[in-house]
């Protein structure tokens, strides 16, 4: 009895090894990188991607009239506080609940007036559904990014990327820019 179940313990210690590798091995390799990635900006200008390697990028789906819209704050101290090592990137959607239906220049406006945002803003894209910007495709499918899947489900989803631009984590709308999760990984 005992040599079987030490048998038992060496056969279930080699499958937990081999299922662990197999986990390790799972992540996909693609084509495209955050780096690959240029967008129109607020201001009229090109957000290009490859311009943010070395330091971590936060991207964030934003929106002028919703609950979370305060969070454009944290973000904004956030950026200052850390903006030697993360580039936060806000790109305004109007996907949920139509609470960001204003044109790209009164979005400017707003974010300059009411929060003092200086760090870059995308121009107006969506995030979900057909007209999937290609950026939110990649951030949001484990086939394109390699890492995982994520539903953004309202406004302020953030995904991080490292300095490499590997996908971290997504975090979701109720969690706060200054927050220990985010703050943590910087």
């Amino acid at each position: 009895m005992i040599k079987f179940l030490a048998i038992s313990v060496v056969i279930l210690s080699c499958t937990v090894q081999a299922n662990k590798n197999n986990a390790e091995n799972t992540a996909i390799t693609t084509d495209k990188s955050i780096y690959d990635f240029k967008v129109d900006g607020l201001d009229g200008k090109t957000i290009d991607f490859s311009a943010f390697k070395g330091k971590k990028i936060l991207i964030v789906n934003t929106a002028s009239e919703c609950g979370y819209t305060k969070q454009y704050e944290g973000l904004q101290k956030l950026y200052e506080t850390y903006k030697e090592k993360l580039i936060v990137v806000g790109f305004p959607a109007n996907n949920f609940g139509g609470q960001e239906p204003g044109s790209n220049e009164t979005i400017a406006a707003f974010c300059k007036k009411n929060y003092g945002v200086t760090f870059p803003m995308a121009a107006k894209v969506s995030v979900k559904g057909d007209d999937m910007a290609p950026v939110f495709r990649w951030l949001t499918s484990k086939s394109e990014n390699g890492v995982m899947d994520a539903e953004i489900k309202w406004n302020f989803g953030k995904f991080l990327l490292d300095e490499k631009g590997n996908l971290i984590q997504y975090f979701p709308s109720k969690t706060e820019p200054m927050s220990e999760e985010i703050t943590g990984k910087l």
